[in-house]
């Protein structure tokens, strides 16, 4: 079934629905919030190789993000995270100050994955850091990047922690943020988009989950995208 003019009632998302609002988002992304690169859509081969040739496999991609540590301990930018990525050193209208501020092996690079997960029926976030050659970050550096307010949320949500486990593409090891609570929220949303007379359309459920989600890593979502 076509997914597209589907409403989210229960907090859940299909399959089918997961690529549709991945596609709204990442289309609204690269309206919205030019100041980033786009993400991508990565299709995947069904491995089951059962009979579900109709239903299309991948996960959204946003990857070798630059994370620039402020120059000033207690700065007013401290709530707000220094983002580049390298791909800006392509064009001609890159700003240089940021990236000469900082010497190359203190850039922590960073990519971002949003993956369905059959098993809760909602998307999860996977991400990784790493220094400029290559070597893994701990959780706690990666905390130290994050906004004080990113790790206060971490410390205080019963619905957002980090836990470490295999990419369920990649076969390695990745961070993620756990799912519990995403479908109560992602509900609650719903429910408050109905009480206006209109529930959340499927084309949404990825931008309104971003959000909230997006914030605990440092990454904000415009408000034009929620329109």
């Amino acid at each position: 079934m076509d997914s597209a003019g589907e409403v989210v009632n229960d907090g859940k998302i299909t399959l089918e629905g997961f690529s549709v609002a991945a596609r709204a988002f990442a289309d609204k992304w690269k309206r919205h919030n030019l100041s980033f690169p786009p993400w991508s859509w990565v299709p995947l081969i069904n491995r089951t190789l059962l009979k579900c040739y109709q239903k299309e496999e991948g996960y959204l991609s946003l990857e070798k993000i630059i994370i620039l540590s402020s120059l000033e301990e207690g700065s007013a930018e401290e709530e707000s995270l220094d983002v580049t990525a390298d791909w800006w050193e392509k064009e001609e209208s890159i700003d240089h100050t940021v990236l000469v501020q900082n010497v190359e092996d203190e850039a922590h690079y960073y990519d971002y994955h949003i993956v369905y997960s059959a098993s809760y029926m909602v998307p999860m976030l996977y991400f990784r850091g790493y220094s400029s050659d290559g070597k893994p970050l701990s959780l706690d550096v990666i905390k130290r990047d994050l906004p004080s307010s990113s790790v206060s949320l971490l410390l205080e949500s019963k619905w957002t922690f980090i836990t470490q486990e295999e990419h369920p593409y990649l076969n390695r090891p990745w961070f993620k943020l756990h799912p519990c609570g995403t479908e109560e929220w992602i509900k609650l949303l719903s429910e408050s988009s109905s009480s206006d007379g209109c529930q959340m359309p499927v084309e949404l459920y990825l931008v309104s989950w971003f959000s909230v989600v997006g914030q605990v890593v440092g990454l904000r979502t415009p408000l034009e995208m929620l329109i």
